[in-house]
């Protein structure tokens, strides 16, 4: 089995310890998370927070671990709420931490429902501070095939070497 390998997060996505940095800079100001290309409502709650450890046999039988934090957020609208401070939102994983071990370089995973419709999974881009405010879109999680994935980068690592700046080779002629 291969060891705990967090260094495998797509490229656009963050960790939690990426997260917790941008947000301890901004504590005081709203924290707004976008996904469906909507803003989540001024009065979303964090539910949840859960750390696991896995482990899985991809679909080319390459055993596989990680870490993984999800973070659940109810999508409602609350009285005249305004959207959580960042660092509010700090303060929660803060907490979590005291009862719940968390990984800063585990992959990050959003679950988000309004309560009526199914939850989804989300991954988090780097956050942005923008107008006042701690913007992070979220954007779907797909599948992929990691056997795939993994000869893909293989052959993008190959291909570079091959025909970067400094190749002399004719390979790419």
């Amino acid at each position: 089995m291969n060891v705990m390998d967090n260094s495998k997060i797509q490229e656009d996505d963050i960790d939690l310890g990426l997260l917790l940095s941008v947000l301890a800079g901004a504590k005081d100001s709203p924290l707004i998370f976008y996904y469906d290309g909507q803003p989540v409502k001024p009065g979303y709650h964090v539910t949840e927070v859960k750390a696991g450890q896995f482990s899985a046999l991809d679909c080319g039988a390459n055993p596989e671990a990680w870490m993984e934090i999800f973070i659940q957020l109810w999508d409602i609208e609350e009285g005249d709420r305004t959207h959580m401070p960042a660092g509010k939102f700090y303060s929660i994983i803060r907490k979590v931490t005291e009862h719940v071990q968390l990984d800063g370089s585990a992959k990050l995973t959003f679950e988000v429902s309004d309560g009526v419709r199914p939850m989804q999974l989300y991954c988090a881009a780097t956050p942005v501070l923008s107008a006042g405010a701690v913007h992070v879109e979220l954007s779907p999680r797909p599948a992929s095939c990691k056997p795939r994935d993994r000869w893909l980068a293989e052959e993008n690592k190959t291909a570079a070497a091959c025909c970067g700046p400094a190749a002399k080779s004719g390979c790419c002629a």
